[in-house]
């Protein structure tokens, strides 16, 4: 999953980013309204983190700017103003959701989890590729019996791949997904991924999950 995150404040910013990083989201950050906008025009995000007050235009601006434009996906307002007038902005200007400074992180992934839910029509949390399973929430990968550790970045591609399981995912819609801007389109670091994963879900089983079309792609799915 690929999240934008608005906020001028570098240090919460970096924090933020951090945090969202080690459980296995991409994150592309910047600090004001313009710079929002232009990141949303050209890439394609599951989310937008959006702080209330920017330099320039503000929060409710840019949500509003953005609706206007026709972007549904999710926004998350991240304000220090915990009015219920500033709530009911936020809600108006098109946000999805509204948390107040300061929150607990955990807070945050929780409500993020449930956006995202909500914009995918309720997908389960649970998903099962044969004898695969991850755990949304936890992050916890089975197949059969065995626990497979992966570590963040391993299994943010893995659930993209699962989330798509049975259709060919290319390299650019991996990039553009699990990866953020400071991917370097030209290195093989998705095939490097990939290759990794094949060895921990598939090595020690006959029926194969992933599998590559070269030139193509890449396909979740059982074969024997």
């Amino acid at each position: 999953m690929r999240i934008l995150l608005v906020e001028d404040e570098p240090r919460m910013a970096r924090v933020i980013a951090r945090g969202l990083r080690e459980h296995a989201y991409a994150v592309d950050v910047c600090g004001d309204g313009e710079a929002a906008l232009y990141q949303a025009a050209i890439n394609d995000y599951d989310l937008i983190i959006l702080d209330c007050l920017l330099p320039g235009r503000d929060g409710f601006e840019i949500c509003r700017e953005l609706r206007a434009r026709g972007q549904t996906l999710p926004i998350l307002m991240l304000t220090a103003r915990a009015t219920v007038d500033d709530r009911i902005a936020g809600l108006d200007s098109g946000a999805d959701d509204y948390l107040t400074k300061p929150f607990a992180f955990r807070e945050l992934l929780a409500r993020l989890r449930a956006l995202l839910r909500r914009s995918r029509e309720l997908l389960p949390t649970q998903l099962e590729v044969a004898d695969l399973m991850l755990d949304t929430a936890s992050h916890r990968v089975v197949r059969g019996k065995s626990e497979i550790e992966l570590t963040a970045k391993e299994y943010a591609l893995l659930e993209y791949l699962a989330r798509h399981a049975s259709r060919l995912v290319t390299r650019a819609e991996i990039a553009e997904h699990v990866w953020d801007e400071s991917f370097d389109p030209f290195s093989n670091t998705i095939e490097v991924y990939i290759n990794r994963l094949r060895k921990k879900i598939d090595e020690q089983h006959a029926v194969k999950l992933l599998h590559t079309r070269r030139g193509e792609g890449y396909i979740l799915e059982p074969r024997a």
